[in-house]
């Protein structure tokens, strides 16, 4: 997907706030500092658009970003932080478990692990609750370039045995700071959201209007 324009919505506090356009929307989740804000900015080639909170684990809501007119990431407060107290998670985890099970748009969560570590006991019983409740997923396994490259697949398989993942989720190696997996990551989203499908109608369409005209998908380069 070329992003020609991303921006910055709403930080969503109740489904009253939500955007009513009826975009695809593409949730992140994943442990607090996994690197969700890092993997926006990478996908839409901005360094600073998507926010970091000061405080980790304290974020209750959902930030909003457009790309283009073609869908949102919605970016979901980071899991696992131990300062937050029991109260905390519990108003926080239904807050969530709302979002995920009742927001039509929501087409894909992108269930961001940190490939340097096991999966954790938080993050096992998310993967869980999604299968267990059908939400379509993509495994991101985050900064991969603090890993040797040998060393990836034995990484890999462990995240794999430690979630019990379903080999019909696919599983993105992911680097923001090199790029790596972007286009792999994009290819993902765009036959989720139908996009890849949308762009043959609009060519057939133009071709129709003007045969001299040929029109390609094109895919975000570096």
């Amino acid at each position: 997907m070329k992003v020609n324009q991303a921006e910055f919505i709403i930080s969503a506090v109740g489904p009253s706030q939500y955007p009513v356009d009826a975009l695809p929307e593409i949730a992140l989740a994943g442990r607090s500092n996994v690197g969700k804000s890092s993997l926006i900015n990478r996908m839409i080639n901005r360094k600073n658009l998507a926010r970091t909170s000061s405080k980790p684990g304290k974020t209750q809501q959902l930030n909003y970003y457009r790309i283009n007119s073609d869908l949102y990431f919605v970016d979901l407060p980071g899991y696992g932080y131990a300062q937050v107290s029991k109260t905390e998670r519990e108003k926080w985890g239904k807050f969530i478990e709302q979002y995920l099970m009742h927001r039509e748009p929501m087409k894909l969560l992108l269930h961001m692990i940190d490939l340097r570590h096991p999966p954790s006991k938080d993050d096992q019983a998310m993967y869980a609750w999604l299968k267990h409740h059908g939400v379509p997923i993509c495994i991101v396994a985050t900064k991969a370039d603090k890993i040797p490259k040998g060393k990836w697949q034995k990484h890999i398989k462990i995240i794999k045995e430690t979630l019990q993942a379903d080999k019909s989720d696919p599983l993105v190696l992911f680097s923001s700071e090199t790029g790596m997996g972007k286009e792999e990551l994009w290819s993902v989203i765009e036959q989720r959201i139908g996009y890849a499908a949308s762009g043959e109608q609009a060519d057939k369409a133009g071709n129709a209007a003007d045969k001299d005209e040929v029109k390609e998908p094109s895919i975000d380069g570096e």
